[in-house]
């Protein structure tokens, strides 16, 4: 039997990150087939076939062929034991991505061969960047024609401000995309896809010298030409392979492939295990607490309610920290200040649950909540209470009024709403004092606001009436003392609170917010809030 420090170092938790469409549920899906998670890999772009990306579960994403929430799923390769958080892609449901890559310890960067560096991967590189944890790049989509690789990783260093390294380095793109040059074992892996989306044949590994002959038969002339002279610059002119600065988050190593015709996936996973971190230390309130230490502890990160529509129920991810979880364990809910069994726990492949036993510090488990939790809460053993740092709360960019069409559902509107806004999906405010009758919903990206409407009329019964709101920027007052009532606002700025008291404003635009803080001089305002 491993012992538990051998446990949690053969753990790697890490998160894929990319712009919408360059390919990144493609790439979870080829990783779990690879690790033997599923038989069948769904391709992603048949949304009109039965069968769809297997983490992809809500039925809004079904229809769109989009990620909407955030999936864990867990498999086993090559002696590693491997947790991946599938974030949505989709430039709507980023808020959910940020807190997800709180609960990562390396992130793979999916970027599109033909179109570079994108805006919603400069937003989710920075979140990974706050952490400074290891970040990896896969360049997908070397099947279709292509921009220069040498161009795309100028772009990565230049607009990210990470140092690159190719492992490997494509051979052509598009109808000519031949393979890749290993860098390290100085060997080519060649490439002939059969036509169909899923379906590929590889060539094997061929262990050829670049100018060898019958590499112009493999590869054509001028290929085998071109790979020479961009290996002579790559070696001449780049870096040395520094795996300090990867681990500290300064030099991402980059792989080129196709996630849709499995090419370079495996090779991708293979090096990826072998240099990515096992679970690392986490900041809490009285310091980093250690992966390895005998006590356990974990953080929530997530809340999803009614991902089984038969039985009604909330699921809180909970990322472990350090030690080892079992089932029935009791452990303190430090927000709550009580005790609680954990009985209920499952592990998730998409909507597919196995009942969890026993799990390490890197490990994700999902477990019932009977609406005890918040995103941000610690749960721990031991006489000494750990605490984590809270998750930052993520200011809206959108807001709408929102009221219910029959006064008689007000329960059911109030359930809802504050449930939809526990998971951190949206973000409820009110004007000060104000009721639950009439709310105004902020959301990091408006497609959220038609995922509330859907999922308040099917899993709640309620219909809704929205209105959107001028507002642009909100901003928390981080004072508790300064009552909003007193302070010198332009006229149409609002002063609401969110559910927990907190006082905030909504402005306009910029100049409103210049405003009042030239005229409130003693007036402290914050961009984000926090989930403590």
């Amino acid at each position: 039997m491993p012992s538990m420090r051998e446990e949690i170092q053969r753990r790697r938790t890490f998160a894929i990150i990319s712009h919408p469409d360059a390919g990144k549920t493609t790439l979870t899906e080829k990783l779990l087939l690879y690790g033997g998670a599923i038989q069948q890999a769904g391709s992603v772009k048949g949304k009109q076939s039965a069968r769809h990306a297997v983490s992809d579960w809500m039925e809004i994403e079904k229809q769109r062929g989009i990620s909407v929430t955030s999936s864990v799923l867990q498999f086993e390769y090559d002696g590693r034991c491997v947790n991946i958080l599938d974030t949505p892609g989709h430039q709507d449901f980023s808020e959910d991505t940020y807190r997800t890559l709180m609960a990562a310890d390396a992130a793979v960067m999916v970027i599109d061969a033909a179109k570079g560096v994108e805006a919603q991967t400069i937003k989710l590189f920075k979140v990974c960047t706050l952490r400074h944890i290891p970040i990896f790049t896969f360049v997908n989509k070397m099947d279709r024609e292509a921009r220069d690789p040498f161009e795309l990783m100028e772009e990565i260093e230049t607009v990210l401000g990470i140092q690159t390294y190719p492992m490997n380095w494509p051979i052509g793109c598009g109808k000519a995309f031949k393979g890749v040059y290993d860098r390290a074992a100085k060997h080519i892996l060649a490439f002939q896809g059969d036509g169909r989306a899923n379906g590929v044949r590889m060539v094997d590994t061929i262990e050829a010298t670049l100018g060898d002959p019958q590499l112009d038969d493999l590869i054509t002339a001028p290929l085998h030409a071109q790979l020479a002279d961009d290996v002579e610059l790559l070696d001449g002119a780049g870096m040395d392979f520094d795996e300090e600065a990867v681990q500290r988050g300064a030099l991402s190593p980059v792989f080129f492939g196709s996630a849709l015709t499995n090419f370079g996936v495996e090779p991708f996973l293979r090096d990826f295990l072998r240099l990515s971190p096992s679970p690392l230390p986490r900041n809490a309130m009285d310091g980093p607490v250690d992966p390895y230490r005998d006590e356990f502890s974990g953080f929530i990160f997530k809340i999803q309610a009614n991902m089984n529509k038969a039985h009604r129920d909330r699921i809180a991810f909970l990322r472990i920290c350090s030690g080892k979880f079992e089932r029935g364990m009791e452990v303190t809910h430090v927000q709550g200040g009580k005790k609680i069994k954990l009985a209920q726990s499952t592990q998730l492949m998409a909507q597919d649950r196995a009942t969890v036993d026993e799990a390490y510090a890197g490990d994700i488990v999902g477990l019932f909540d009977p609406g005890i939790f918040s995103i941000g809460d610690t749960l721990c053993t031991g006489k000494q209470t750990v605490q984590f740092e809270g998750i930052p709360t993520f200011a809206p960019e959108h807001f709408a009024r929102v009221t219910q069409v029959d006064t008689m559902k007000r329960k059911q509107f109030v359930k809802g709403m504050e449930q939809i806004a526990q998971e951190g999906a949206i973000q409820i405010f009110r004007d000060l004092g104000g009721g639950m009758e009439e709310v105004i919903v902020g959301v990091v990206g408006v497609l959220q606001f038609e995922v509330l409407e859907y999922r308040l009329k099917n899993e709640y019964n309620v219909d809704i009436r929205m209105q959107n709101l001028p507002y642009e920027q909100i901003r928390w007052i981080t004072d508790p003392e300064t009552d909003p009532k007193t302070l010198d606002l332009t006229s149409d700025t609002r002063r609401i609170e969110d559910l927990k008291g907190n006082k905030l404003l909504l402005f306009t635009n910029s100049w409103s917010i210049d405003w009042a803080m030239e005229h409130n001089p003693s007036l402290r305002l914050c961009e984000f809030g926090r989930n403590e």
